[in-house]
Protein backbone atom coordinates (compact mmCIF):
# COMPACT_ATOMS: atom_id res chain seq x y z
CA UNK A 1 0.00 0.00 0.00
CA UNK A 2 1.30 3.45 -0.87
CA UNK A 3 1.53 6.09 1.82
CA UNK A 4 -1.08 8.82 2.14
CA UNK A 5 0.14 11.78 0.04
CA UNK A 6 -2.33 14.15 1.70
CA UNK A 7 -1.04 13.23 5.15
CA UNK A 8 2.55 13.67 3.94
CA UNK A 9 1.60 17.15 2.75
CA UNK A 10 0.12 18.00 6.13
CA UNK A 11 3.31 16.81 7.84
CA UNK A 12 5.35 18.99 5.46
CA UNK A 13 3.20 21.97 6.41
CA UNK A 14 3.58 21.20 10.10
CA UNK A 15 7.37 21.04 9.71
CA UNK A 16 7.47 24.19 7.58
CA UNK A 17 10.22 26.51 8.72
CA UNK A 18 12.05 23.79 10.67
CA UNK A 19 15.66 23.72 9.48
CA UNK A 20 17.45 20.59 8.25
CA UNK A 21 14.34 18.52 7.42
CA UNK A 22 14.79 15.76 4.86
CA UNK A 23 12.41 13.16 3.51
CA UNK A 24 13.32 9.55 2.88
CA UNK A 25 11.28 6.62 1.64
CA UNK A 26 11.45 3.79 4.16
CA UNK A 27 9.22 1.18 5.78
CA UNK A 28 6.91 1.40 2.77
CA UNK A 29 6.16 4.99 3.65
CA UNK A 30 7.78 8.40 3.85
CA UNK A 31 9.97 9.33 6.82
CA UNK A 32 10.73 12.89 7.88
CA UNK A 33 14.17 13.33 9.42
CA UNK A 34 15.45 16.35 11.28
CA UNK A 35 19.20 16.69 11.46
CA UNK A 36 19.44 13.14 10.17
CA UNK A 37 17.28 11.65 12.96
CA UNK A 38 13.81 10.33 12.23
CA UNK A 39 10.98 12.35 13.73
CA UNK A 40 7.81 10.98 12.11
CA UNK A 41 6.87 8.80 9.18
CA UNK A 42 3.73 8.49 7.12
CA UNK A 43 3.22 4.74 7.20
CA UNK A 44 2.66 2.76 4.03
CA UNK A 45 0.01 0.78 5.89
CA UNK A 46 -1.75 3.91 7.14
CA UNK A 47 -1.31 6.41 9.90
CA UNK A 48 1.55 8.36 11.36
CA UNK A 49 4.51 6.75 13.08
CA UNK A 50 5.78 9.11 15.78
CA UNK A 51 9.12 8.88 17.53
CA UNK A 52 8.90 10.22 21.06
CA UNK A 53 10.34 9.94 24.52
CA UNK A 54 9.05 6.81 26.30
CA UNK A 55 7.22 8.95 28.89
CA UNK A 56 5.50 10.87 26.09
CA UNK A 57 4.56 7.58 24.42
CA UNK A 58 2.96 6.46 27.68
CA UNK A 59 0.78 9.58 27.63
CA UNK A 60 -0.09 9.43 23.95
CA UNK A 61 -1.30 5.81 24.01
CA UNK A 62 -4.01 6.88 26.46
CA UNK A 63 -5.68 8.71 23.56
CA UNK A 64 -8.19 7.13 21.20
CA UNK A 65 -6.56 5.98 17.98
CA UNK A 66 -3.00 5.90 19.32
CA UNK A 67 -1.16 2.62 19.91
CA UNK A 68 2.39 1.54 20.60
CA UNK A 69 4.37 0.65 17.49
CA UNK A 70 4.85 -3.08 17.04
CA UNK A 71 7.42 -4.46 14.60
CA UNK A 72 8.10 -8.16 14.21
CA UNK A 73 5.93 -8.86 17.23
CA UNK A 74 7.80 -6.50 19.56
CA UNK A 75 6.69 -3.18 20.95
CA UNK A 76 9.09 -0.37 20.16
CA UNK A 77 9.84 1.85 23.13
CA UNK A 78 9.40 5.49 22.23
CA UNK A 79 7.31 4.92 19.10
CA UNK A 80 3.56 5.24 18.62
CA UNK A 81 1.26 4.77 15.64
CA UNK A 82 -1.57 7.26 15.22
CA UNK A 83 -4.61 5.96 13.34
CA UNK A 84 -5.39 7.88 10.14
CA UNK A 85 -9.02 8.45 11.20
CA UNK A 86 -7.81 10.35 14.26
CA UNK A 87 -5.45 12.45 12.17
CA UNK A 88 -8.18 13.53 9.77
CA UNK A 89 -10.55 14.52 12.56
CA UNK A 90 -8.20 15.89 15.18
CA UNK A 91 -6.82 19.40 14.87
CA UNK A 92 -3.92 18.41 17.16
CA UNK A 93 -1.88 16.62 14.48
CA UNK A 94 0.77 19.31 14.97
CA UNK A 95 1.19 18.01 18.53
CA UNK A 96 2.18 14.57 17.24
CA UNK A 97 4.64 16.12 14.81
CA UNK A 98 6.04 18.29 17.61
CA UNK A 99 6.61 15.19 19.76
CA UNK A 100 8.54 13.60 16.91
CA UNK A 101 10.51 16.77 16.33
CA UNK A 102 11.50 16.96 20.01
CA UNK A 103 12.68 13.34 19.96
CA UNK A 104 14.69 13.85 16.77
CA UNK A 105 16.38 16.94 18.22
CA UNK A 106 17.24 15.03 21.39
CA UNK A 107 18.84 12.15 19.45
Amino acid sequence: MAYDEDLAGRVRESLGGVPDVTEKRMFGGLAFLVGGAMAVAVSGSGGLMVRCAPAVADQLVERDGVARMVMQGRELAGWVLVDPAVLHDEPGMDEYVAAGLAAARAA
